[in-house]
């Protein structure tokens, strides 16, 4: 309580003295103008003199001003915007691969190990990328961007930690077809989730765009890989050629959303293919 009296004491009083020479001058312009001055130039003086109480009281209180200003963060993440779309697809696809994959191991009698919660994992990331393209669209959303593709990235990982249950179900079962091909599925799906999770660091540590960008583009070509590694879990069955469609439809979506990024310039239309119809 000292403390804080001795506070209010040190900011009142210069304040007090301020209003005070204030008055004084204020007095002092209506005298001199009272009967040989105009109206206009009593209101300049008197203006004039009224003004002096800011620049006295601050130098007496001697307060530091703060000054707001706009950040790059709200700049970078306004400049996302262009990648919305594909990174909006991209999930989307992504997410419905998932979903298949779980439809594949129902297929296989294998509904409820390992690999069909790593389905679900890979269908969890695809929902974390729509959300995160949906908050791309607006200025204010920095920490749901950040948050969406970081919590993708941690959907990821635990699908690769499923698949390597996966195999061990497949060496029980004694099925080493299978445990081969879904062996080769545990490094893109862990590559992927890497570079996701860069890519929610680059923007929290405002990188430039081209490293964002980068980060996206190579977590396409991740998915891209794990595209084909789906679609040799049984070539035969409907639903592992749909999940690798629709896998390697949201790589490529996502290579589209990097490259967006980066800023690199689409290849214009030759000759008359600009024309419809």
């Amino acid at each position: 309580l000292p403390a804080v009296s001795r506070t209010r004491r040190a900011i009142a009083t210069p304040l007090i003295c301020a209003l005070f020479y204030c008055s004084l001058n204020s007095h002092a312009s209506f005298e001199s103008t009272n009967n040989y001055g105009s109206g206009r130039t009593k209101i300049e003086n008197q203006s004039a003199s009224s003004f002096a109480v800011l620049p006295m009281a601050h130098a007496f209180t001697n307060v530091p001003t703060s000054t707001t200003t706009r950040g790059s963060f709200e700049t970078r993440l306004f400049s996302l915007k262009p990648a919305a779309m594909p990174l909006m697809d991209s999930g989307k696809a992504l997410a419905r691969s998932g979903e298949l994959l779980i439809d594949l191991t129902t297929s296989l009698d294998l509904y409820g190990g390992s690999l069909s919660a790593a389905g679900a994992s890979i269908r969890n990331s695809g929902d974390c990328l729509a959300q995160a393209a949906a908050s791309c669209r607006f200025k204010t959303a920095a920490e749901l961007v950040i948050d969406e593709l970081r919590e993708g990235a941690v959907c990821l990982k635990e699908g690769g930690d499923k698949l390597e249950g996966a195999v061990k179900e497949c060496e029980v079962d004694e099925d080493y077809k299978l445990k081969k091909s879904i062996e080769e599925m545990i490094e893109p799906t862990k590559r992927a989730a890497k570079c996701l999770e860069e890519a929610g660091a680059s923007i929290m540590q405002r990188d430039a765009l081209g490293v964002v960008g980068g980060h996206l583009v190579s977590c396409g070509e991740a998915i891209e890989f794990l595209s084909v590694k789906v679609g040799g879990l049984d070539a035969e069955r409907e639903e592992g050629k749909l999940a690798s469609q629709r896998m390697l439809y949201a790589s490529q979506q996502m290579i589209v959303a990097g490259k967006e990024l980066a800023g690199e310039k689409k290849e214009k239309p030759k000759g008359k293919s600009w024309l419809k119809g």
